[in-house]
């Protein structure tokens, strides 16, 4: 599976961290940046380019999913969601990882690299990665709506 990265000074620590775990588990990690530290840095862009790449990806028939890194992965993900395609999910317990993926079908995951450990949020990002989507007719239901939208500016139901 390709992931593609990217955060803002908050999270380098932790983003450089997870390229290198993440690698080692045989992920093909793609790094969106920043290249290096800067506490005025702009995480749109960087999130932003990486969210536009796992739609790119998966429109190709990439296996592809991705990971935006902050202080409190909120803006990382205000920043990712403004991709059309793109459904990026804040996942701050492994209930909330794991049902992004399994109930929502989100393609990107928003973490806060101030609000958990490294190992924490290793442990949130590997759950968010291995758990697979439902499929149920509920959920992609929902999920259809949401495109529908996003697409059409018209809500169903």
């Amino acid at each position: 599976m390709r992931v593609h990265i990217a955060t803002d000074h908050a999270g380098m620590e932790l983003c450089s961290h997870l390229i290198t775990a993440l690698s080692a588990k045989g992920y093909q990690m793609v790094d969106h940046g920043p290249a290096a530290y800067d506490a005025e840095d702009d995480y749109p862009a960087f999130c932003i380019k990486a969210a536009s790449a796992v739609v790119a990806d998966q429109a190709a028939g990439v296996d592809a999913l991705g990971i935006v890194l902050g202080g409190s992965g909120n803006g990382e993900q205000i920043a990712a969601n403004k991709v059309k395609g793109v459904r990026a999910a804040l996942a701050w317990n492994l209930d909330t990882a794991k049902l992004a993926r399994e109930h929502n079908n989100a393609n990107l995951v928003a973490v806060g690299g101030r609000q958990h450990t490294v190992q924490e949020a290793t442990e949130l990002i590997e759950a968010f990665l291995a758990e697979p989507f439902s499929q149920a007719e509920r959920h992609e239901r929902r999920i259809g709506q949401i495109a529908a939208y996003e697409t059409t500016g018209e809500v169903a139901g």
